[in-house]
């Protein structure tokens, strides 16, 4: 996948989440539903055409034969693939545990399960968890940040079952759509991107240094429920290209 087309998928899921986020934060300070979903709705068509124009703007000096960058963009580009709608479906379930299922379920068997296994495996669990600690906040974020760690391992884990498949469509698409960077470039920034977020957030080097006051608005949100999956999909997004670019798979 290019540079471009990433930015792009990753900028309007993130858009979408965070949305959702504001439009949940507005219902709960009691605005109506209508004028709230204008406000809010306004805001973000304004914030994610500004992003897409940017991934655009990357895109149009790709490679691509001379061709205008729209003129290169076709309908089947925008259908998402078997593990994009995994990935979104995912994150779908990562919001509506945030808002629904922890806030209710502070304390109960399960949600102590699933933070209890996670923090077995991912440091960056335990870190958040001692950061909220200290701030005096729970309120269902140590569960929601853990069952978006649980989500990403299982997207990690499936995406990566299939991963020659996926190197050899992204084969594909490279000779019809060639990229401004090679393969091997390509597979390296991304690596370099995913090992950069894997050592703030599974790691956790980043949540000591985040203020209490972020976890409390829409961006301790999106960072608690979106930031573990996006991640995973960086780090896969890299290990296919990366296969895609060896010898072997050619």
């Amino acid at each position: 996948m290019g540079v471009a087309r990433l930015l792009a998928k990753g900028w309007i899921v993130f858009c979408l989440f965070a949305g959702a986020h504001a439009f949940n934060f507005a219902l709960a300070r009691g605005e109506a539903p209508a004028a709230a979903a204008q406000s809010i709705g306004i805001c973000l068509a304004l914030f994610a055409a500004t992003g897409l124009l940017f991934a655009a703007g990357f895109g149009a000096f790709s490679a691509g034969g001379g061709k205008p960058f729209l003129a290169r963009l076709k309908p089947h580009h925008l259908v998402p693939r078997f593990n994009e709608v995994v990935f979104l479906l995912f994150v779908a379930a990562s919001f509506a545990a945030q808002v629904a299922y922890a806030p209710a379920m502070l304390g109960g068997a399960i949600p102590n399960a699933v933070q209890g296994a996670i923090a077995a495996v991912v440091p960056g669990q335990v870190a958040l968890a001692a950061r909220l600690d200290a701030c005096t906040l729970d309120g269902g974020r140590v569960f929601a940040a853990a069952f978006a760690w649980l989500l990403a391992i299982i997207f990690v884990a499936s995406a990566v079952s299939r991963i020659g498949l996926t190197a050899g469509l992204l084969r594909l698409e490279r000779t019809l759509r060639p990229s401004s960077f090679g393969p091997t470039v390509l597979a390296g920034l991304y690596g370099i991107a995913a090992i950069v977020g894997f050592q703030l957030l599974f790691v956790g080097s980043a949540y000591p240094w985040i203020p209490c006051s972020i976890y409390t608005d829409l961006t301790g949100a999106v960072l608690i429920g979106l930031a573990p999956l996006a991640l995973a999909y960086l780090i896969v997004t890299a290990l296919v290209t990366l296969r895609a670019s060896a010898p072997e798979a050619e």
